[in-house]
C-alpha cells in the first residue's frame, strides 16, 4: 500500500463516518445542522465514499509488486 492510497482510503472513511452521521442525524427527526446541510452532506459523502475507494484500491493494485 502506497502512502497515496492510504489517504484516498482514509478519506474515504472519514467520508463514510460523515455520512452514517447525517443518516442517524435526519432519523432522529431534528439534525443539529438542520435538514437542508444535513441533506446535503449526505449527498456529497455518499459519492465521495465510493470515488476515494475506488481510487484507493486501483492505486494500491498498480502499485503492487
Amino acid at each position: 500500500m502506497t502512502p497515496k492510497s492510504s489517504l484516498l482510503l482514509g478519506g474515504s472513511c472519514v467520508a463514510a463516518i460523515a455520512a452514517v452521521g447525517s443518516i442517524f442525524e435526519l432519523s432522529s427527526g431534528s439534525p443539529e445542522l438542520g435538514t437542508v446541510p444535513t441533506t446535503i452532506i449526505l449527498g456529497l459523502c455518499l459519492p465521495l465514499v465510493a470515488v476515494l475507494f475506488y481510487g484507493a484500491v486501483k492505486d494500491a493494485r498498480a502499485n503492487q509488486e
